[in-house]
Parts: C-alpha cells; structure tokens; sequence
C-alpha cells in the first residue's frame, strides 16, 4: 500500500470522492472517539441557493472588518500593559483559568483579549519576541474563522500561536499547516516552550514517522504537519474503520473483535481546527489535488502498450497528425492522424486492434511528449519521473500524474514504467479542508482570490497593514519580442545591480529556465545560488542569506518557502535587494508572493518583471494578439501601456479558466459522494 498525491492531466479530472464520512469529536474518548460525531463537507449550492451565495460573496469582502481588528487589538495591548508585572507563577494560573474557560465553551470576546494578551506577555518572556498591534489584529481575525492577508516578513509563524494556544485550550486538537516537514519541525521545536508555558503540549509530523509516533503528535494540544500527511493519516484511519459508520458500530466492533477491529489502530483524533500558513497555496493552488492510498496492480502488457504508444507518438507529425491546445493542455489526433494510426497499428496485437482504446493511448503519449516537459513539469532523478510543483518550484518525489500519463511520461523518457495502481480511498485537499469545523489561515497574497474563498470555504478575507510602510518601488514590466532578448536583458539587469553590491533575487517559473540562467551567469563569470528546493534545510539557508551584500540568488518560484530575507550590512542604505521576475505568472498572487520579498518591515527594495512575446503565458491565451505583436517588436524592446495590457489580459484569462476548473472538481466532488456512495448518510 502506497500514499500518492497526484497530479492530474486537466483539474476537472480530479474528482476524488469517499470520506462521504468525515469524523468530528469533541474531548477525547479514547482511539474510537473518532466515529463520536460526524460531519460531511458542505456541498456547493445550487439554484437560487448558487445565485444567493455568490451575491453574498460579492458582498462578505467589502465588511469592514480591518478598523474593527486594529481597534480591537489596541484594547489587547492595553490589557497586556497589566500582565507586566505579574510573577510566572501567576501567569500560569490565569492561563489555566482561561483553558478551563474555553474547554467549557464559555468565552465571551473579552476572554479572548486577555488569551491574546496573556500569549503576548508569555511570547516576550519565553521567546524575546512581542507581537505588535498589526500581528494581533491577524490573530484575532483568524480566532474568528478569516483568511488573513499579512505581507511576506511580517512574522506569520509568531501570528499564529496566539489561535492556536486558543484551539489548543478547548480541548480537541489544533493542526497547524505548514509547507513542508522541515518548516513542521523547526516551528515545533522553536515554539515549544512558549506553548508549554501556556500550558499545552505540541507535536509534529512528517513523511518519515511511524504510525506511534504520529498518534502521539496527533494527541498533542497543537500539532505541526503538512496538508499531504494530514490527508493521508485522515484516508489510512478511514480505511482502519472499514465499514463502521457511527459509534455505536465501533464499540460494537470493539467489543466482539477487541485489537483486531482496527478501532485502536487510528492516529488521528479529529478535524476540528486548522491554522494554515501560506493558504491561498494550499487552499486555491493545490486544492483539486487529489491525494489517493492505492495498492501495487502489476500490469505487464499495460507497461508495453505505454511503451509502443511513446515510440507510436515519435512518428506522428503535429498539425498534420494531431492538434494541441495549450490553453486547456489537451491534444487531439487529425483525421489524417487517425488513418496514420490505424496504419502504424497494422499487425499490433491485443489493445491496438480496438480503434477507441489505441487513440486514447496514442493522444496520451502525444500529451506527454507535447504538454509534460523535462525542466518544467517535471526532472528525471536516479532513472525516476519527478514531478514539479509549478507555484513553488518544488520537487515532489511522492506525487504521480493519474489515468495512466505518469507511465505514458516515463515511457516518453524510455524509463522503466512503474506499474499502476489501483485506487483504494482518495480525497481531495479541497474537499479535505472544508470539513474541518473550524478553518483559518495566513497568507501574503489573499486578496484576488476573496470571492472564491468564501464561496468555497466561506472564509472570509482581511487584508492587514504592514507594521512599517512599505516603500518598495515597483518598476514597470520590460517586454521583449523574443525569449533569448529577455535572458540577455536580464543578465545584464543582474550585472548592474551586483556592481552596487547590492543582492538580487531572480525568480524563474521552471528548473529549465534557472539552469539556462545559470549557465548564462557562469558565462559572464557572476557567482550565485541556485535554489533547486530539493533538500528543504539547505533551501531556508540560502533563503536567509539571499540579503547579504552582492549575493546572485536563482530561484524556482518563491511561494511558501517560509523564511524571512533579512539585510545585511549597509544594504539598506545601498536601496535594498532587488527582484527580478523573468516571466508572469499564471496567476498574479504567485508575482506578488515574488515581489514581496524585497521591502520587508519597512527595508527599501525594489522589484521588476522581465517578459516576452514567447512566454508560455501569452501563447497559451493571447495567441493571436501576441503573434502580431512579436512580428511588429521581433528581438527588440517593447513599451507602452498596450503591451502591458496583453499581459494582464492574458493573465487574467488563466485565472478565469483555473477558477471555473476548480468549481467543476466540487460540482464533481458532490456528484460522486451524492452518486456512487454505498449507503445513506447518517445525521
């Protein structure tokens, strides 16, 4: 049995279905108290209901919630003001009175400023560290289910302590969602002593740990992980409980089969609350992922017919024998390309007699040879098919491609195909969110995405001030005719920069364009860094001294890496560190996570965007436009608000498109729970 998260050729085939029954429990009662009480994740309207709700989400972001929490956080700190004098030892008590306040659900809205202010108080003894008015504001928001915008810098780890230690005093577990098991522990680990002298106790997990050690992470007030472990220890337990559907079966079980009725083998204790950082990632990004335990289902013949289809597709010419549509990532075989495969098909056996099945195979080794690229979508490692993360630039050893194209990859690159595997229980982390009870979360880039986190999730947004304004300058786009003229502008960018001594970050949308910069930086004897996010320790380092003087820092993408980058030494003075985005992003919250890295906490910065004609993001939805514009430009510089009008058109297309494609996964969600479920919902 095997945990794999997988990616999908089109969002709309990610339609994961199961966990038609989603646990939620109050206090613990034990390893079965997961089938106490139970909740299913709410459906999309429909109707009337459906035209409602989106007038409500046009309506929700426009609340005027923002003053409210400032205001509110300058009563927490004139509360704090009481706190300073006052031993340890009477600190601990009024942290115990307030865990027995909240365990029983009786707080009102001053208990929750004096547990903010309380945290605030313990955080300056205990870490050195004082959350300030803007970051109480965020935690307050987030006690009461919104989806806070904080800027990059400005201290989210910290932010989220204070709802935490409250989820952690009422007594039914709190996840903590980070981006990846290193940044799980370090928080943990980091953070421990702050939440034990609140009283609570805090775990981590990550991919590494046996199935005792993730229940005693689990069983912790506050507990560190990933969206991918939660998720997978969620389907492992569903599949420990079989076909248990309430308490009264599992005791029942519990009773007559004792050990043997997988009721003592569960890890996790609930989805009751979830703080996630980096939110819009995990919540818009990777939300139709489905993550799926599956089972070894060796297929020989399969894993020649992937085999014959890759080295079929080699013969076939594009146009003439099949059509690509790179806006939607789909391929098409001609008329002319369906008469050419019945002719290389000729005296094939088996499968490749059956017109229908041997055009599937074949437009599936096209897809692969055509819209799955090495150095984009994926890297090939130790003989392996590594898929990429496109948002983040990370490599994710442990995640497939479905329906068979991870196979038709791995034949593209005359790899060993792995065999397939059979799906034995599947959920999507956007169905896997909502069915926590409680939901909150912290991001630098919320605001585009306001409308549809509510309508999805019904979170609201609220976007926090910077404790310090923020005086980045933000040059205009350069846009250049051809691909290779923006490499050459960039390189030369890099070297004016560098010769001020002061540090640059360069932002690449794929590990192929940061190894043709860098090979491009080498040439022009520049040294810099080159951020692979392959070992995630080594990643934070370099992160951290990407501020330091005439530092050349490539990266691939700099969504959710996690830590700060600070100044160094007369860097401020010499204007800060300078960002160099050398393609726009699909979506706008992916360039302004890169932006934000320059003008922290009020540090001077600037940033700026290098594009071209050639780039995938105007070829795939401004076709037309963007092919006369680079017969007029050829290799020169373009200018002109016309130009950048294109870009944000087409940019503004692709997240249309994304967005209709993550509301066909729910519609899709809900079909197959309402469908293909074996038995009725219990309420």
């Amino acid at each position: 049995m095997s945990i794999r998260t997988h990616q999908q050729r089109m969002p709309s085939d990610a339609g994961p279905v199961q966990a038609a029954l989603t646990p939620a429990w109050s206090a613990p009662v034990g390893a079965w108290r997961m089938l106490a009480q139970r909740r299913d994740a709410p459906k999309l309207p429909k109707g009337l209901d459906a035209a409602w709700d989106a007038g409500v989400g046009l309506f929700v972001p426009m609340v005027p919630r923002r003053g409210r929490y400032l205001r509110r956080a300058e009563r927490v700190l004139a509360i704090e003001d009481t706190y300073h004098d006052l031993a340890e030892s009477v600190l601990h008590e009024q942290a115990a009175e307030l865990r027995s306040i909240f365990r029983l659900g009786r707080e009102e809205p001053a208990d929750i400023d004096r547990a903010l202010a309380l945290v605030r108080e313990l955080s300056r003894r205990v870490l050195g560290l004082e959350p300030y008015r803007e970051q109480v504001a965020a935690a307050l928001a987030m006690v009461e289910g919104c989806l806070v915008e904080l800027a990059t810098g400005e201290g989210k780890t910290l932010v989220a302590t204070m709802p935490a230690v409250i989820a952690g005093w009422r007594g039914r577990g709190c996840h903590v969602m980070t981006v990846n098991d290193y940044l799980a522990k370090r928080d943990a680990t980091g953070l421990r002593k702050l939440y034990a002298a609140c009283g609570l106790s805090v775990g981590w997990v990550d991919g590494q740990m046996p199935p005792p050690q993730r229940k005693q992470a689990y069983d912790a007030d506050i507990t560190y992980c990933t969206n991918k472990e939660a998720a997978a220890d969620y389907l492992r337990d569903r599949l420990q409980l079989g076909r248990m559907r309430g308490l009264t079966e599992a005791l029942v079980a519990k009773i007559n089969h004792g050990g043997m009725s997988g009721v003592d083998r569960l890890v996790m204790r609930g989805l009751e609350t979830a703080i996630i950082d980096e939110a819009d990632s995990l919540l818009i990004d990777e939300a139709v992922t489905p993550l799926i335990i599956s089972s070894e289902a060796p297929n020989a013949e399969q894993d020649r017919a992937f085999e014959q289809a890759a080295k079929l597709a080699r013969q076939m010419d594009p146009d003439e024998h099949y059509k690509v549509n790179l806006r939607y990532r789909d391929a098409d075989l001609t008329r002319a390309g369906k008469s050419h495969t019945a002719e290389l098909c000729d005296g094939l056996p088996g499968v490749w007699q059956s017109p229908r099945m041997r055009d599937e195979l074949i437009v599936q080794a096209i897809t692969a040879k055509e819209l799955f690229l090495k150095g984009q979508q994926y890297v090939v490692q130790e003989g392996k098919v590594v898929i990429v993360d496109e948002s983040t630039g990370r490599l994710m050893p442990d995640r497939s491609w479905r329906h068979g194209l991870h196979q038709a990859v791995e034949a593209k690159e005359r790899l060993e195909v792995t065999p397939a595997k059979d799906t034995m229980a599947r959920v999507s982390f956007q169905r896997f969110f909502r069915m926590y009870r409680r939901l909150s979360g912290m991001t630098g880039t919320a605001w585009e995405a306001r409308h549809e986190l509510w309508q999805v999730y019904k979170l609201p947004s609220v976007r926090i001030p910077t404790h310090k304004p923020c005086i980045r300058i933000q040059h205009p786009d350069r846009a250049f005719g051809s691909s290779q003229a923006r490499w050459d502008a960039v390189v030369d960018e890099i070297q004016r920069i560098h010769k001020s001594g002061r540090p640059v970050l360069v932002g690449t949308r794929s590990v192929e364009s940061s190894e043709k910069l860098s090979s491009m930086l080498n040439a022009k004897a520049l040294k810099h860094e080159v951020l692979n996010a392959v070992r995630h320790e080594e990643e934070a380092q370099i992160v951290e001294q990407a501020g330091q003087p005439n530092r050349i820092t490539v990266a691939t993408n700099m969504a959710g890496r996690g830590t700060d980058i600070k100044l160094g030494p007369g860097i401020a003075e010499a204007g800060g560190l300078h960002v160099i985005s050398t393609e726009r992003n699909e979506s706008g919250r992916i360039d302004r996570q890169l932006y934000g890295r320059a003008g922290r906490q009020g540090d001077p910065g600037s940033s700026i965007a290098f594009v071209s004609l050639e780039d995938e993001l105007v070829r795939k939805y401004m076709q037309g436009p963007s092919r006369r514009a680079a017969s007029r430009t050829g290799d020169n510089e373009a200018s002109g608000s016309a130009m950048s009008r294109l870009f944000s058109r087409a940019q503004q297309r692709a997240q249309r498109l994304a967005r209709r494609q993550r509301k066909s996964v729910l519609k899709s969600d809900d079909w197959m729970e309402e469908n293909l479920g074996f038995a009725g919902r219990e309420h």
